[in-house]
C-alpha cells in the first residue's frame, strides 16, 4: 500500500473509530482506515494528536517528517522486531574489507547499468551525440568498477560516471527548465528541486526496506558510516535513482508540472541573489502521485522471476543483501533495467 502525504500547511491529524482523519480548522479533508495505511509522511507545519502517535506506533506504522519543500527531518517508529544474530553478521562483514568492496562493487554496478539504460532509451530516436557520449563515458566507468581494489577508488568512478551521466541527461529537458548539472541545498532550478523530493522520498523507501528484512538501515557497504545517516537505505537506493529521474522526465514532459509552478526564493537582504527555488503545494501533490505511480508499476525482478511492484523489488534488493550477509557469499544481482 502507498504512503498517505500530507502537504497542507496547518492540517492535523488524528484517529477515530480505527480512522486515520485529516482535518484542518474542525473540517475534515479525508479519512483512512488504519489498516490500510502502510507509513504516513507529513510535509512542513502538519500537526499529530497524541492519541494519533499512539495508534500509529502501536500498528507499528512510521510516519517520516520532512520540511515544506521535501528534505529530510526525522522519523517516527515502533518497536523494531529484534534481529540480533542478523545484525551481528552485519557487522561483522562491515569488518571483512574483500567483502565491503565486492558488495559496493555490485552495487555501483547496478546503478551505471541503469543509467546508461535510461539514457540510451531516451537517445534512440534523439541521436544526441552529447547523451551517446555520456553513454559511452558510463560504459567506460563500468570497465573500471572490477579492477578497483579500494572504496576510495570505486566511489571515484561512480562520482565521474555520474557527471557524465547528469551531462547527457539535462539534454532531455528543454531551456525553460535551466538544469545545467545535478546541485543540491538548496536546488538552483525546477528539475534539481524535483530530484531532490524524489530522492528523498525514494531514501525513505529504500531504508524502510533494509528494517524490513531485518538488517540496520544505518550499516551500509558503500556509504560512509555516519550518526544519523541511513547508509544501507542509500546503497539501496542507488540503483533506482533512475527510477525518479524517469520520473521527474514523464512529470516534465507530460506537463504534470511546469516552470510556473516553482518560484524563486532570495537571499535574506531586499532584491539578493537567487538561492533556489520551491515547488507549489499543488505541484508537490502532482508530483508525489507521479512518483506513486511510478512505484506501483509492475517490473520482473531478477531473482523472483515474477513482476512486482517497484517498492516490493525494493524489498526483495534487501532481501538479497540479507542473503549475502548471512552466507558471507556476494550473489547480489542488480535489477537490470532496460
Amino acid at each position: 500500500m502507498p504512503p498517505i502525504y500530507v502537504t497542507l500547511q496547518g492540517a492535523r491529524l488524528r484517529v477515530s473509530n480505527r480512522r486515520l482523519r485529516i482535518e484542518q480548522a474542525d473540517e475534515e479533508l479525508a479519512s483512512v482506515p488504519l489498516a490500510h495505511v502502510s507509513q504516513v509522511v507529513l510535509f512542513g507545519n502538519i500537526g499529530l494528536t497524541t492519541p494519533a502517535i499512539s495508534a500509529l506506533l502501536s500498528r507499528n506504522i512510521e510516519v517520516v517528517f520532512l520540511s515544506r519543500s521535501g528534505s529530510y527531518r526525522g522519523h517516527l517508529s515502533g518497536m523494531e522486531t529484534p534481529h540480533v544474530p542478523l545484525r551481528r553478521a552485519q557487522y561483522r562483514r562491515l569488518g571483512d574489507a574483500d567483502f565491503t568492496l565486492e558488495m559496493a562493487k555490485n552495487l555501483v554496478t547496478a546503478k551505471l547499468r541503469h543509467q546508461r539504460a535510461l539514457l540510451q532509451r531516451h537517445n534512440r530516436d534523439r541521436g544526441d551525440p552529447e547523451i551517446a557520449s555520456a553513454v559511452e563515458r558510463i560504459q567506460a566507468g563500468l570497465a573500471q568498477v572490477p579492477r578497483k581494489r579500494g572504496l576510495s577508488s570505486l566511489r571515484g568512478v561512480e562520482g565521474s560516471s555520474a557527471a557524465a551521466y547528469f551531462g547527457g541527461y539535462r539534454r532531455l529537458f528543454g531551456e525553460e527548465w535551466h538544469f545545467q548539472s545535478r546541485q543540491r541545498r538548496p536546488p538552483p532550478d525546477p528539475v534539481n528541486a524535483l530530484l531532490s523530493l524524489g530522492y528523498t522520498l525514494l531514501a525513505g523507501i529504500a531504508t524502510g526496506a533494509a528494517a524490513a528484512v531485518g538488517l540496520d538501515p544505518y550499516a551500509g557497504f558503500l556509504h560512509n558510516l555516519a550518526y544519523n545517516r541511513p547508509a544501507l537505505g542509500l546503497d539501496l537506493m542507488e540503483e533506482f535513482r533512475p527510477v525518479v529521474d524517469g520520473a521527474v522526465l514523464r512529470a516534465v514532459q507530460g506537463e504534470i508540472v511546469r516552470p510556473e509552478d516553482f518560484r524563486e526564493v532570495k537571499g535574506g537582504s531586499a532584491g539578493g541573489a537567487v538561492r533556489g527555488v520551491l515547488l507549489s503545494e499543488e505541484g508537490k501533490r502532482q508530483f508525489i502521485r507521479a512518483f506513486e505511480q511510478r512505484m506501483e508499476a509492475a517490473v520482473t525482478h531478477p531473482v523472483q522471476g515474477r513482476k512486482l511492484p517497484m517498492r516490493q523489488c525494493l524489498v526483495e534488493q534487501a532481501r538479497q543483501v540479507r542473503q549475502c550477509v548471512e552466507s558471507g557469499v556476494v550473489s547480489f544481482r542488480g535489477m537490470g533495467f532496460r
